[in-house]
């Protein structure tokens, strides 16, 4: 039996903690996620997805009659709460999208160490915006890594790697559940692995490391300058947030679908909406190429198909945006 203490956060990593609590030789020494935060309107603390998931499973435990485990949310990783930890008798952490870097007093609570799940093919995309990296680039292969937890982020040993194609047509939002569903079953592999005495790491070649940064919601603000391909990888990347954005008329306008249109470029300049192609969408301009907009959306309005956005936006085709 191992005693996995994880440490993860956002959506991404629910799956993963889910079925840490279906696997028979691993019992939950605790969670740790981030602090409540103000959602909604209201501005009421919410947990945290995994916060909120852990809940639901302590529930099921309690049902069952099942050991329960303690969910920790601290401001910051100082003193009393390596000590609550330790109290834990943990011996494996398991980290996925926590959101903070461990130092060496932390790790060293866990005997058997720490590991990550980590969505790219390491050493590519160390950082915290893997899965837009690989849309903002337009790659055609990403994956996901599990590796050992070291000082310097992602630069761990290698237990296993899991790659897959990716379609174009990923957002943010679509290739992000994918991979949760993916890494839970590599990570169950992994443990089994650790269990069993025969997870060997191999070392990565961080000559060939590259790096992705945080996302910004300034980010999604378009430049119209950019190429067609290069704004319509944003507008995916960006889905569900920060979502690309331009100014239509002095409103605030989110561009939620897009497609590059196949046809000659023109001489017009960037972001003048040239027209309507019925089956493609509303042609903009860019810096190279032209934009085919399906859906979009005024800031504070519903998210509407072109053809019904257009008819109570009858001056929209001929002008310029941003």
């Amino acid at each position: 039996m191992i005693r996995v203490f994880f440490a993860g956060s956002p959506a991404i990593a629910v799956p993963s903690l889910e079925a840490l609590a279906r696997e028979d030789g691993v019992e939950i020494a605790g969670v740790l996620t981030n602090p409540d935060s103000p959602k909604g309107r209201s501005g009421t603390p919410e947990p945290t997805e995994a916060g909120y998931a852990a809940q639901k499973i302590l529930q099921q435990y309690e049902k069952r009659g099942r050991v329960l485990f303690p969910v920790l949310k601290p401001q910051k990783l100082d003193a009393p709460v390596r000590e609550q930890i330790s109290r834990l008798k943990p011996d494996l952490l398991v980290s996925f999208a926590y959101g903070r870097i461990f130092g060496p007093k932390f790790l060293a609570l866990f005997p058997l160490g720490g590991i990550n799940i980590h969505p790219s093919l390491l050493p590519k995309y160390r950082g915290p915006s893997p899965i837009q990296a690989a849309i903002l680039n337009r790659d055609t292969v990403t994956g996901i890594t599990v590796q050992r937890l070291a000082q310097e982020m992602d630069s761990g040993d290698i237990l296993a790697v899991e790659q897959f194609q990716l379609t174009g047509g990923e957002t943010f939002g679509s290739l992000s559940a994918a991979v949760s569903q993916k890494s839970a079953v590599l990570l169950i592999k992994v443990l089994k692995d650790i269990a069993g005495g025969k997870a060997e790491g191999t070392a990565q070649d961080h000559g060939k490391a590259s790096f992705c940064s945080v996302i910004k919601k300034d980010d999604g603000i378009i430049n119209w300058k950019m190429s067609a391909c290069e704004i319509e990888a944003r507008i995916r990347a960006f889905d569900p947030w920060p979502l690309c954005r331009t100014v239509h008329n002095g409103r605030q306008l989110f561009i939620l679908k897009a497609g590059v249109f196949r046809d000659k470029d023109s001489s017009a300049k960037p972001a003048l909406v040239l027209g309507i192609d019925k089956q493609a969408g509303i042609l903009v301009q860019t810096g190279e190429g032209i934009l085919a907009v399906k859906e979009l959306q005024y800031q504070a309005k519903k998210a509407l198909y072109f053809p019904d956005f257009l008819n109570g936006a009858r001056d929209f085709e001929g002008s310029i945006l941003g």
